[in-house]
């Protein structure tokens, strides 16, 4: 009863390992980790603008102090001075000076408009006062919201490398098959069936240029039966309604400049350092181009040619 005890609850068939996902499974996964890092980019950005927004608030709430703390000393000189001279036109007390004044009217008329300078003054006083009391307020707002607004940039910013992490992880999941079949097959080129990730045009042009595996590499040719390495990346770029150069040089400047931790599927990759030969990424440091004279269209890594840098031409 006492081993019955301990083994109650115990499986009694041993649990079989998960199987591994397959390149489509891996795919979808990719495609959902990119667009978190997306939402996240836009997150990022949307911040980034409260920052700048918060960062300027302080800095007016910093100008204003300023300016309300030198009417402040202005305008305390001037209280100040008026109760000087108060004080000595008054004499030995306003009673006596009324009793030895010759023109007790004059004498009224002055006596109130002293009165009401000082009550001006201070007022006045008073509302520099609340104003400084405002922009101080304003300025320690200010500073705690962009205290807040980095704290969520780094958050985010935290949360975004983790995701990427997890996209190389899953990437070089998903493409050491082709890997090893594109190093495997060097001598003789064979077409590998990749899955790319996204739905975009740019993702859309790499399966247009994957469709071109195995067809030769002409000098100046850009299609149907044969291409150079220009030429693949026009015609696939055609084929989703995008127009590019045949020429690689035109081409680096179609887009928007990207390193190479940025490239996504269907961005243009760039080798050597006169620009010469162009490739298009489909991830994981793979990429799908027409290489040479004497060669065919095929997939190969990235790290095999000095790399130049990345252009995307659209999302």
């Amino acid at each position: 009863m006492a081993f019955a005890s301990l083994t109650l609850g115990t499986p009694l068939i041993a649990a079989t390992a998960e199987p591994k996902p397959n390149l489509q499974e891996l795919a979808k996964q990719v495609e959902k980790l990119h667009n978190e890092i997306g939402t996240l980019s836009e997150q990022y950005n949307g911040e980034r603008v409260k920052l700048k927004q918060a960062q300027r608030a302080a800095e007016s709430a910093k100008k204003t102090l300023a300016v309300s703390e030198s009417e402040l000393e202005s305008r305390r000189s001037k209280a100040s001075l008026l109760a000087q001279s108060n004080y000595m036109t008054g004499g030995l007390g306003s009673e006596l000076a009324f009793t030895q004044s010759g023109d007790p009217d004059t004498f009224l008329d002055q006596a109130t408009t002293n009165y009401a300078l000082q009550q001006q003054q201070s007022e006045e006083v008073a509302q520099v006062s609340r104003a400084i009391e405002a922009a101080e307020r304003a300025q320690a707002g200010a500073k705690a919201r962009t205290t807040e607004v980095k704290d969520l940039l780094a958050d985010i910013t935290g949360k975004r490398t983790k995701i990427e992490r997890l996209v190389k992880r899953v990437e070089s999941n998903l493409f050491s098959e082709v890997r090893q079949r594109a190093a495997s097959t060097q001598g003789s080129r064979v077409k590998i069936s990749v899955p790319v990730v996204g739905s975009g045009k740019a993702a859309e042009a790499a399966r247009w240029a994957l469709s071109q595996q195995l067809k030769p590499y002409v000098w100046g040719a850009e299609g149907p039966n044969s291409f150079d390495c220009s030429g693949l990346v026009m015609w696939a770029y055609q084929k989703v309604g995008i127009s590019l150069p045949h020429y690689t040089g035109d081409q680096w400047t179609a887009g928007t400049h990207i390193s190479r931790d940025e490239l996504r599927p269907g961005d243009l990759v760039f080798f050597y350092n006169d620009l010469h030969h162009v490739g298009i990424y489909i991830g994981a440091g793979m990429m799908v181009h027409a290489p040479q004279t004497g060669d065919v269209i095929h997939i190969s890594t990235i790290d095999n040619r000095p790399f130049a840098g990345g252009v995307r031409i659209a999302d």
